[in-house]
C-alpha cells in the first residue's frame, strides 16, 4: 500500500519514515582503532523524532568507540561539536504529523542516561595517567624536588617521589639542561652524584645531593 504523500509545503519528507515537517541534516560519528578510524556518516532529511534517534544513537557510539587512537581522541570531540547545529537544526522541527507511511523512530533515553555516557571518563582518565607519570618523570623535575633511585648504576631507575617521602633519597641540586657533561654538577655545593638522559634531541643531567638527614 502507497503511503500518503507529504501535505503540500511541508518541504522534504523524513527518508526513515517518510513524516513531515522534515530537515536536511547530517550526523556524524566516529570510531578509532589505534592506528585505524572510521568516519560516520547519517544524511537526512530528518523529521523530529529519526533526527533525535540518530543523533543520540550515534553520540553513544562515539563516546564509546571514538577514544581508541591518538588522532581519534582528537577528532571525535570535534566530530560531537559539528552535530551541535545539526541537532539544533532538528529540534527546531515540530513533531511529525500522523499518517506517514513509518512509524517515527523511538529517541529513546537521552545520551547523558546512558551506560555509553561514561565513555566521557576514557578521555579523562587517559588525561590523568599522563598527568600523573610526568609528575613522576625526572625529565620534567626541577631543582628543589626529590627523586628516588633504584636499579643499577650501569641502568638507574629514577623517579620524583615527594621530599618527605621515605624513598627520596636524593635531591635535586641542579639542572643542565642540553648537556649530559655530569662533571659540571661539581660546582654545586653538597654535589654526591648525578643523572643524565640523552634521547632523540632531548638531553638532561640532574646534579644530586643528599636528601638524608646526617
Amino acid at each position: 500500500m502507497l503511503g500518503q504523500l507529504p501535505p503540500y509545503g511541508y518541504g522534504p519528507a523524513c527518508r526513515f519514515c517518510g513524516s513531515v515537517p522534515a530537515a536536511e541534516a547530517t550526523v556524524r560519528g566516529h570510531q578509532g582503532f589505534l592506528v585505524i578510524m572510521r568516519f560516520l556518516k547519517l544524511h537526512g532529511p530528518f523529521c523530529r523524532r529519526c533526527g533525535i534517534a540518530a543523533h543520540r544513537e550515534m553520540t553513544a557510539k562515539s563516546l564509546w568507540q571514538g577514544w581508541w587512537g591518538i588522532a581519534s581522541a582528537i577528532i571525535n570531540p570535534i566530530t560531537m561539536l559539528i552535530n551541535i547545529p545539526q541537532r539544533m537544526k532538528i529540534n527546531r522541527l515540530a513533531e511529525p504529523i500522523p499518517g506517514a507511511p513509518g512509524q517515527p523512530m523511538d529517541p529513546g533515553r537521552p545520551v547523558f542516561l546512558r551506560p555509553a555516557i561514561l565513555g566521557l571518563l576514557l578521555p579523562v582518565l587517559g588525561l590523568g595517567l599522563l598527568v600523573v607519570s610526568g609528575e613522576s618523570d625526572p625529565e620534567f623535575a626541577d631543582i628543589g624536588e626529590c627523586v628516588h633511585v633504584s636499579g643499577s648504576d650501569s641502568n638507574p631507575d629514577v623517579s620524583v617521589v615527594g621530599c618527605g617521602d621515605a624513598d627520596a633519597d636524593y635531591k635535586i641540586i641542579g639542572r643542565l639542561t642540553g648537556s649530559t657533561a655530569y662533571k659540571k654538577c661539581e660546582r654545586y655545593p653538597g654535589f654526591e652524584a648525578a643523572y643524565t638522559e640523552e634521547y632523540d634531541s632531548t638531553k638532561y643531567t640532574l646534579c644530586l645531593g643528599s636528601n638524608r638527614a646526617e
